[in-house]
Parts: C-alpha cells; sequence; structure tokens
C-alpha cells in the first residue's frame, strides 16, 4: 500500500500550489488527477497581488511575474467608442511589492508550477481517478484507479479535494453546494487581435447586456474574449460559433480579429459548499466555492485556500499544533468566499440586466463612474486592495486577537518596503515570527530567544503610521503573512498567553 502524508485530488492551480506550499514544509505529498494532462487553453488569466506574494514565500514570483504582462489599465467603451480609462499603474505601489494585475494565462502558469514541483521530486499521476474513501485509525484510505484500469488504496494522513466544480470529494464528504445558475449563456475565446484595443490593456464593453471584456496577455494581440450571449438565434438548438458572436465583438470594441485559437460556450454559476471540512477531508478552490469571473478572483481565491490550509497542516502533522487548528481553515475561508460570491453576482448581475434603466446606467453612469475613480488617488486604492485580495482579513477567527495601531488580528501584515525595509521578505521562512516596528524590550528579545520565535524588529519611521502600524507594538505573524496577535504593550506574557489557547509551539523546529 502506497502512503503519503497528504492526498491531493486535482492538480489544477490550487493542487499545485497546495503541493508546492507542503513540500516546502517538509510535508510528503501525492498529487493525482483524472485527466491526461495539464490545460491547453488559458481559461482563468488574472493573478493578484496576494496571490504574487504568496508565490514569494515559494521563490518563483519573479519567474512568475517575467512570464506575464503588467496590466495597467482598465478602458471601459460603450457604442464603439473609449469612454473612460481607469490607470491601476500607481494605485497599489504603496501596499505591495506587485501593484498590478498580472495577466499569466492558465495553461502557461500550470505548466511552470508542475515544472517546480518535478523539481522538488514530485510528478502528478495522469489519468487517476478517486473513487472513494475510508477513515481509519487516524489516516484516510483512498481508493485509486490508475491508467492501467486497475484499483489501489492509498494511505494518507489527510485528503484535500482540490478537484474542481464537479468535485468527487465533496461529494464523499456530502457537502451540499448552495447557489445557482446564471440564466445567460457565455462564451470565452482566445483570439489574435489588431486595432486600438490590442495594446496589453484590458477592455470592457458595457452598452449591452451581452457585454464584452478583452484582456490582451501580450502586446502583440493575443487575447482573451469573453462575453455573455442574448441567444435570439433562429436556430438556438445550434451550438454556438464564434461567427455567432463576432460582430458583436467587433463593434463593441472597435478591433478586428485576425483568428480564433480556441472557443467555447459556458454557464457561469454562483455556489458555496456546505461545509468545507469532515473528518480528514477538505474542499479547496473551485470544490469549495465557484462564482462569476467578474474581478478576475477565482483562481485567486483558490491559491488562497491552499496556502492557508497548508501551513496548518503542516503545523498539525508535525504535532504544533492541535487537530483543532483545522478548523480555523473553514472559519477564514468560507467567510470570504461568502463575500465574494455576493459581490462578484452583485456586478455579474448590473453586467447582464436587460432593460432601458439598465442600459442608461451602463451607457451613461458606469463610465462617468470609472473616470471619477481614475481621478481620486484614494478611490483608485480601495479598489485596488479589493481586486487585489490584500484588504482579506480573518478578523472573525479564533486565531486573531488584538489591535495595535490600526491593524488587528486576522489582517494581512502591511508592507512598509516602498518606503522602508522589505518586512515582508522575512515571511518567506513560513515560520511564526514576532515583528516590532520600533524598539524591541529586552524582556521580548529574551523570551523570543528561548522560545526559538524569529524576532525582527524594523526601527521606526514615523511614515510607517501611515500603514496603520504602532510603534513598538508587538506583531506575532502567521506562516501565511497575516497577523495573529497585536499587543500595544509588546509583553512576553501576551505570546505566552496566545501560544497556550492555541496549543501552537511558535518557536523554529530545530
Amino acid at each position: 500500500m502506497d502512503s503519503t502524508e497528504v492526498l491531493i485530488a486535482g492538480a489544477g492551480p490550487t493542487g499545485l500550489t497546495l503541493a508546492l506550499w507542503l513540500l516546502r514544509q517538509g510535508i510528503s505529498v501525492r498529487l493525482v488527477d483524472k485527466d491526461a494532462g495539464p490545460g491547453e487553453t488559458s481559461r482563468a488569466m488574472a493573478l493578484q497581488a496576494r496571490t504574487l506574494e504568496l508565490y514569494r514565500q515559494l521563490g518563483i514570483d519573479g519567474e512568475v511575474v517575467e512570464e506575464g504582462l503588467r496590466n495597467p489599465a482598465l478602458n471601459v467603451w460603450v457604442r464603439g467608442r473609449q469612454r473612460a480609462r481607469l490607470d491601476l499603474r500607481d494605485a497599489g505601489h504603496a501596499l505591495t511589492p506587485y501593484p498590478f494585475v498580472l495577466i499569466y494565462p492558465q495553461d502557461r502558469h500550470e505548466r511552470l508550477l508542475i515544472r517546480h514541483l518535478e523539481t522538488a521530486g514530485v510528478r502528478v499521476e495522469r489519468r487517476t481517478e478517486l473513487l472513494g474513501y475510508d477513515e481509519d485509525d487516524g489516516c484516510v484510505l483512498a481508493r485509486l484507479r490508475g491508467p492501467d484500469g486497475v484499483d489501489r488504496v492509498c494511505r494518507a494522513g489527510w485528503l484535500a479535494g482540490c478537484d474542481g466544480a464537479h468535485s468527487v470529494v465533496r461529494h464523499l464528504i456530502d457537502a451540499g453546494f448552495e447557489g445557482g445558475t446564471y440564466g445567460r449563456m457565455f462564451y470565452v475565446a482566445d483570439v489574435e487581435v489588431e486595432g486600438q484595443a490590442a495594446n496589453g490593456e484590458i477592455h470592457m464593453s458595457l452598452d449591452r447586456s451581452d457585454f464584452v471584456i478583452l484582456i490582451n496577455y501580450d502586446k502583440a494581440g493575443q487575447a482573451r474574449l469573453i462575453g455573455a450571449v442574448r441567444d435570439d438565434r433562429p436556430d438556438p438548438d445550434r451550438p454556438l460559433e464564434f461567427d455567432d458572436v463576432r460582430q458583436r465583438a467587433i463593434a463593441s470594441l472597435g478591433m478586428r480579429v485576425k483568428a480564433v485559437r480556441w472557443f467555447s460556450t459556458y454557464r457561469v454559476h454562483h455556489r458555496i459548499a456546505s461545509r468545507y471540512r469532515r473528518g480528514r477531508a477538505f474542499l479547496l478552490g473551485d470544490a469549495a466555492h465557484v462564482h462569476s469571473p467578474a474581478g478576475g478572483q477565482g483562481m485567486n481565491t483558490g491559491i488562497g485556500d491552499a496556502a492557508n490550509l497548508a501551513w496548518k497542516l503542516a503545523a498539525v502533522l508535525r504535532g504544533r499544533a492541535p487537530d483543532g487548528l483545522l478548523d480555523t481553515y473553514e472559519v477564514e475561508r468560507k467567510a470570504f468566499a461568502r463575500r465574494l460570491v455576493e459581490t462578484t453576482d452583485r456586478v455579474f448581475s448590473f453586467m447582464t440586466a436587460e432593460g432601458n434603466v439598465a442600459d442608461f446606467v451602463r451607457n451613461h453612469v458606469a463610465p462617468l463612474f470609472v473616470s471619477a475613480v481614475d481621478g481620486v488617488a484614494t478611490m483608485r486604492e480601495t479598489l485596488f486592495r479589493i481586486l487585489s485580495q490584500t484588504a482579506v482579513s480573518y478578523h472573525e477567527s479564533a486565531l486573531s486577537q488584538g489591535m495595535a495601531g490600526r491593524v488587528r488580528g486576522g489582517d494581512r501584515l502591511p508592507w512598509i518596503g516602498s518606503q522602508g525595509p522589505d518586512n515582508h521578505a522575512p515571511v518567506s521562512s513560513m515560520l511564526w515570527q514576532a515583528h516590532v516596528y520600533g524598539t524591541a524590550g529586552p524582556e521580548l528579545v529574551a523570551w523570543c530567544a528561548q522560545a526559538k520565535v524569529p524576532l525582527h524588529d524594523f526601527g521606526w519611521e514615523d511614515s510607517w503610521s501611515e500603514a496603520g502600524l504602532a510603534r513598538d507594538a508587538l506583531y506575532l505573524v502567521r506562516p501565511d503573512g497575516y497577523v495573529g496577535l497585536c499587543d500595544p504593550l509588546a509583553a512576553p506574557a501576551a505570546l505566552q498567553r496566545y501560544a497556550s489557547v492555541h496549543g501552537l509551539t511558535l518557536g523554529r523546529a530545530d
């Protein structure tokens, strides 16, 4: 019987990232996928800043950024004319080392992750299907069918279901998938275009309920085209073809389509699993939540799920935390997914609504709103925080305690690298660590040394208060870069209580 510490079902970006995060922490993994190979089409396109921060912890951020295209702006078109432009180039410069949306097609993205996984000694087991599992004596006994048609059993400590919207794991843990399906048909195409819109930016036409979005992924006209379809053809039973939507797309964005490399239609769902965990099995990514593509959030949310669960599994497997730590995964990630589904549902409903009022808002109000946001730096920054997922917080989590300055337990650690030392660099260690912005007292220094908790003292600059930090306060940073504990007094006793309450070993394992 083969054995591993974590069995991962599904080798999309979520499963691949989970495997890399676990390997980085010394956890053995086995990764299976029912498909014969990675995707051959671009599918998900946008990588947000928070995802790149998580990739920095893996040491692959530079390579990803180099291969992708930094998108500088969103353009709004009405009736074939560009009516507004939202420049995002400086919106996040004080918030993150990655102040942009990176356009990086999923097929290329998956191949990069697989390459790094293979370098670490793990290969995806293709054409291998999870049939079922049992829990026995503190482990999972998973039944797998390989490409030879033979059924085998894999013994694993834990099972991670990263197997998409039609998840087998979700069915096996008897989780509901509440939500619904939008009534409109949508299409997606990889195209080669020329014209004003073929400039490396994002272009959106909102003048009709069958909206069109063009996402360039290079500056040579290679792009992704997404649209909604009002299927009023005389023969609606005939499969939709690109020629059925070509003229509307061209008229909306003033471009010429030179070639169509891939075309598909689909329905958009908005659903959340009723549970993310049962016993030793978890759901991540599309297996746990699906929503509209508005804002380019889906794949990034799955990658965030992976990082959140990975460090917790590693802590439990190494005896550095109790099993109860794993319950915080659902608390933290499901709350965010619910807010995300609600937000993207409202945006998508607006973009596809029919009627004179909806047309008026899209034609006249929306361009004015985008122009207003572009003209106010604080509004651009707020929008960037939301899109980039740097605003995601876990305030309601049992792991989140205290407040110092404007930073609360559960916030992502603010970044000060635009005006001082790069305080996110130490987070790449994936260790619990104490941060002080000012001067760490001798008692705190001694306690951290004795407990083997890394202590990073960054000194103080008055400008850091703009990031919400308090002088001389203690911030206990989790392995995923979120703040677990804030203590304005920087008292060692606060660290001791935190570790004791949660049953955590915070120090390094030498």
